[in-house]
């Protein structure tokens, strides 16, 4: 498998790559954010990517969702995301559990690292509870319209956060996958021990002009 990852070890190493294949993590939702994060790390040579959704494939999740077609509809996203990525990779082993995040997490699971794919407030803060009990970091990620936000938690809280039901907006496929992508990256260092800064929410946006902008903002405890 070292041609599989060939340019990977040419940016950081055989033994950087060596260390992917010890670590874990589980992707919690299977949407738009969850699918294009899954495909984008399936194939970096990480020992376990996990999912978490109960949801199933509708037809119009296809758009954004860019693991799905229409034959996908009716069957549990988890599922289908799972056993897709595990074809991409032969190393790489993935679980799907179909049941919500709350229930999933009562057998105290372990990750080095959870990242947020969900499109619900009241299940990213049970995700940072639960990362702050385990002291596990996590990557928190939404989107709508032409906007995204990414934060790598670890220290701060996501009880900042407003809380209050907002209003569904529609969604840019291709803003779903610059955000995931972004998510990926911080993932990825992360994973590497590659330098990267956490408690930072970064919101990435067009402007009234058409202009790709990111603004950064440090979050307190």
């Amino acid at each position: 498998m070292k041609d599989y990852y060939s340019r990977q070890i040419m940016l950081w190493g055989e033994e950087a790559q060596k260390s992917l294949s010890d670590k874990s993590i589980l992707i919690v939702g299977s949407g738009g954010l969850g699918c294009s994060v899954a495909l984008a790390l399936s194939g970096v040579g990480l020992g376990e990517i996990d999912i978490v959704d109960f949801d199933r494939v509708e037809i119009h999740n296809i758009h954004r969702q860019i693991l799905f077609d229409t034959k996908d509809i009716g069957r549990l996203k988890a599922e289908v995301v799972s056993n897709k990525i595990a074809r991409r990779d032969n190393n790489l082993k993935s679980k799907s559990y179909t049941m919500p995040f709350n229930e999933f997490i009562k057998e105290s699971p372990r990750y080095d690292l959870i990242i947020d794919a969900t499109d619900n407030l009241e299940t990213r803060e049970e995700i940072d509870n639960y990362a702050k009990e385990l002291n596990i970091a996590w990557i928190y990620g939404s989107v709508e319209e032409f906007n995204g936000q990414v934060c790598l938690f670890k220290d701060s809280s996501f009880s900042i956060f407003n809380k209050k039901d907002v209003k569904q907006k529609g969604i840019s496929a291709p803003m779903v996958m610059q955000v995931a992508s972004f998510e990926a990256n911080l993932a990825l260092r992360f994973l590497l021990n590659l330098p990267i800064k956490s408690d930072i929410l970064h919101y990435l946006y067009y402007n009234s002009e058409g202009d790709f902008e990111i603004k950064k903002f440090k979050l307190g405890d």
